[in-house]
């Protein structure tokens, strides 16, 4: 059974993870640390895009959002092991060219202070599935 700080974790990932599906920016940042680091799941570094600091991580968020208004993660899973957690999901969204993606990925996730404040995503990659 989960201890305290564990529950209180594991409520915010639930809280996170059901704002992106809402697209509320507004929770989603809630929930982060003033300090935190969004790694995206795609970019040109070896850890993907990153942001760092409030400004930055919103900008990242918004971004992504504005890119696929349609995007959800659906079945999510999620664990917690001292400061850090994980939530596993199946992304879906529409590219702006029409294409689809349905692919499984994850989190990887870092805590400060009951909030995240590193949040290192990763997916498989995998061809885009025909508009329609």
């Amino acid at each position: 059974m989960p201890d305290d700080k564990a529950s209180e974790l594991l409520a915010l990932m639930e809280r996170f993870a059901d704002a992106w599906n809402r697209q509320d920016i507004d929770t989603l940042m809630s929930c982060m640390h003033p300090e935190g680091i969004y790694e995206a799941s795609t970019g040109a570094d070896r850890d993907g895009e990153r942001f760092s600091g409030e400004t930055a991580v919103r900008e990242g968020y918004q971004a992504l959002l504005e890119r696929m208004p349609d995007a959800q993660w659906l079945h999510a899973r999620h664990f917690v092991a001292g400061d850090r957690g994980v939530t596993e999901w199946t992304f879906t969204a529409t590219r702006p060219n029409g294409a689809r993606i349905e692919t499984d990925g994850c989190d990887l996730l870092t805590f400060r202070d009951g909030l995240i404040v590193r949040k290192s995503s990763l997916r498989k990659l995998r061809p885009d599935l025909p508009a329609g």
